[in-house]
């Protein structure tokens, strides 16, 4: 079977983090959206996204089932697209959540509804919409997630010289931990294939640690976390994700919290995650140009793909960060640092694109990655879409 994702307007209201990757890539609970839905449909999907995205991210299936690539699957909805036939649209409220169409109307099914049979869906499920949704709906995913991959599986075990409290820890092939603790009581622990928990670890569920990342030692990680695939991570970290390839190996605090991919966090860096007066978060909206309410009192540190920053940097309650930003220097950064950004509190300038790449090529090196074309003309769509944020 195959299945096509597509974008909607959840789309600009999750920059920085989609300006890099359509929605469905996103990385919520253990699984990205794209992969639980390939995985509960037993499908292939493809991509209906942003054109300078479509090379990474094709859409090469020939499928009649479109998917919202903002919401996560559940049993109600599965059921609900099991039953839908060709011609219907699912929907939640005027909400799109899927439609079965004809092939050749694939590209406009989404702007062009009058002719489909609207049927309504009245149950739960959920959807990101905002950046702060990915770690605010974490641990029901994590949950959800732990119980698709595990169900029916034997785990392997750890060595002895680890505590674990309570039973619901999965470990995957070739994961390893020694003289660490797993608190499952409050919720599980799963260990992807080939990943590492280094001496002294604290740990506690909900809790995801995807295949070959590695924490390092002494690390203190509370639930609903979730450290992507390839990553290395240190310190202390609560209610956040991590997605692939990065990297905070060092001590400091990140909290409620979302790092993209080829990030990496400078040792001693801390983020806030609650005001002194604890008052709501608001956070930089791209699409309207402007800080909009969370209505959310923790909220941390939005970080877009490639963006880095140095040693003892300190970001404040509801930052964000954009797409291949490089920051540094004593004292708090503004709360909207801009893709392409390069300084600090003492001021930014333009991170030229070329020496953007110098910096990828080498990060992917490291990693046995290769920086091609395509990512290239990714990010220089980034630089040119974001151009008017960069005002210094």
């Amino acid at each position: 079977m195959n299945i096509i994702l597509f974008d909607d307007s959840a789309r600009k209201s999750l920059f920085p983090l989609t300006f890099t990757r359509p929605v469905a890539d996103l990385r919520v609970g253990i699984l990205t959206i794209t992969e639980k839905w390939e995985k509960h449909l037993k499908a292939t999907a493809s991509f209906l996204t942003e054109v300078y995205l479509q090379k990474k991210f094709p859409l090469t299936a020939s499928s009649s089932l479109l998917i919202n690539g903002s919401v996560c699957p559940n049993a109600d909805l599965l059921e609900a697209l099991d039953k839908l036939k060709e011609g219907e649209c699912l929907l939640a409220d005027d909400l799109i959540i899927a439609g079965k169409v004809n092939q050749g109307n694939q590209q406009t099914f989404i702007s062009d509804l009058s002719t489909y049979k609207k049927v309504e869906f009245k149950y739960s499920f959920n959807r990101i919409v905002y950046p702060e949704d990915i770690f605010k709906l974490n641990d029901s995913e994590i949950r959800a997630d732990y119980k698709l991959l595990t169900q029916g599986r034997t785990s392997s075990s750890l060595s002895g010289s680890n505590t674990i409290l309570g039973d619901d820890i999965f470990v995957e092939e070739g994961a390893s931990a020694e003289c660490s603790t797993f608190n499952t009581n409050d919720g599980p622990v799963y260990l992807g294939k080939n990943s590492e928990v280094w001496e002294g670890s604290h740990i506690r569920g909900s809790f995801a640690l995807c295949n070959n990342s590695q924490i390092k030692m002494g690390a203190k990680i509370y639930g609903k976390t979730t450290i992507g695939p390839f990553c290395r991570v240190g310190g202390e970290i609560n209610n956040s994700v991590i997605h692939s390839y990065s990297s905070k190996g060092h001590e400091g605090f990140l909290g409620h919290s979302v790092l993209g991919e080829w990030c990496n966090i400078g040792a001693d860096t801390n983020n806030s995650n609650l005001k002194n007066n604890y008052t709501e978060v608001k956070l930089w909206d791209y699409d309207t140009n402007s800080f909009r309410k969370t209505g959310m009192q923790f909220c941390g540190l939005i970080m877009a793909d490639h963006a880095k920053c140095g040693i003892n940097t300190m970001f404040n309650t509801g930052t964000v960060v954009g797409v291949g930003a490089n920051v540094f220097g004593s004292g708090y950064p503004s709360n909207f640092i801009p893709d392409f950004a390069w300084g600090g509190p003492a001021g930014f300038e333009t991170y030229a694109l070329n020496k953007a790449f110098e910096t990828a090529e080498r990060v992917y090196e490291r990693r046995e990655r290769v920086f091609d074309d395509t990512e290239k003309k990714i990010l220089t769509s980034v630089f040119e879409l974001t151009k008017s944020y960069r005002n210094f």
